[in-house]
């Protein structure tokens, strides 16, 4: 029996998320579909995560396991022949028995998108927050964020729903950009951490909108973080602007596994 693992990009506009749901079409549902069809076995596969309805990624790890002999890039060419266009594997490769996508996992790397700019796109509405409502100040946006960093109980920033063991999580990184000339009015904001908790991300996001239009100081972050209570923080984010970028593992699929996110 192999151990695979898919490397997936997808749009998660058409679908109820990532997790398989009775009557509802998800991106792990649609991919086992394929899968079972080129191997004829019926699998569960496993994610580093679990997005949201209308949450995008761009690199999405799969595992599961398969007594298939076909050649990983044969194996990716013919999940991509029957995938719709909305999800694409990237790559295939096999990997050591027991390696799992979430507990190995050392870091990943979330980026969330906000147009700040008084007209609609309608050619970028499903992949980023219209947030026309003032200018966004960025620069008060990153001092602000600077509170987040570190290791810290993140329960502010945690949407109930998701069993955790604990809250406790480590941000290595959290920037607030804005684009130049023609993206002038595009804004993102990238996390990197070892795990996330549930809505984590979009609450964050939502918290910084506050500061960054004026309506909260910058030192409020830092309260919210202290408060260790969801009703003290911003609100959550829409769902379209959240993309996961990547997953980080360590060299060898063994050792101590890092945060369930």
């Amino acid at each position: 029996m192999r151990t695979l693992k898919l490397t997936v990009a997808y749009d998660g506009t058409a679908y109820a998320g990532w997790q398989v749901q009775v009557d509802r079409t998800t991106v792990q549902g649609t991919i086992e579909a394929a899968v079972e069809q080129i191997t004829g076995m019926k699998t569960r596969i496993m994610a580093s995560g679990r997005t949201d309805a209308g949450v995008h990624a761009l690199g999405q790890v799969v595992v599961f396991q398969s007594e298939t002999r076909l050649a990983p890039e044969v194996l990716r060419r013919a999940l991509n022949g029957l995938l719709p266009d909305d999800i694409a594997v990237l790559d295939v490769a096999d990997v050591a028995e027991g390696f799992h996508p979430t507990r190995h996992a050392k870091r990943k790397r979330y980026r969330y998108v906000i147009h700040n700019g008084p007209v609609r796109d309608v050619f970028a509405r499903r992949y980023c927050w219209h947030y026309p409502s003032g200018h966004l100040d960025e620069k008060a946006m990153q001092r602000a964020a600077e509170a987040l960093l570190g290791t810290h109980d993140f329960s502010s920033f945690e949407t109930s729903g998701a069993e955790r063991e604990h809250s406790v999580r480590t941000i290595f990184d959290l920037r607030v950009e804005r684009g130049a000339g023609e993206d002038r009015d595009r804004l993102t904001v990238e996390v990197e951490a070892d795990g996330f908790l549930y809505n984590m991300v979009r609450t964050i996001v939502g918290t910084l909108v506050d500061v960054g239009r004026g309506f909260r100081p910058e030192s409020w972050p830092a309260e919210v973080l202290r408060a260790l209570d969801r009703r003290a923080a911003g609100k959550t984010a829409p769902p379209q602007g959240l993309f996961l970028v990547k997953v980080d593992y360590a060299a060898a699929s063994s050792g101590p596994p890092g945060h369930l996110s």
